[in-house]
């Protein structure tokens, strides 16, 4: 039976190691985000009930595609949805003025 001894470095060498696989593996996973997201998906994220997202269907707000019975909605429309309802604080237009003023 061999005896193999480790020291600080090899430890430290390990954690390192280890965080950047850590690091590797969580950028993975929010690169590999679903395109496609079906209702049930749309109403945990958003947070809303099934007649909000059916009014954003109706009003044109959120583009679908519909296969079937079933609703499909894209991701990056959901996200653009986001964005362009985003309320800018306060404190962003200050720095944002800040920036343009230094320009």
């Amino acid at each position: 039976m061999s005896v193999d001894i480790v020291t600080k470095e090899d430890l430290t060498e390990f954690r390192h190691q280890l965080l950047e696989d850590l690091k590797t593996l969580i950028n993975s996973k929010v690169a590999k985000q679903k395109e496609w997201l079906k209702s049930n998906e749309v109403r945990r994220l958003l947070k809303i009930s099934p007649g909000t997202l059916q009014n954003f269907r109706v009003t044109g707000i959120l583009s679908f595609t519909k296969i079937g019975g079933i609703f499909f909605y894209n991701n990056n429309d959901i996200e653009a949805l986001l964005d362009k309802n985003k309320i800018v604080s306060v404190l962003e237009k200050s720095l944002v003025g800040k920036i343009d003023k230094n320009n």
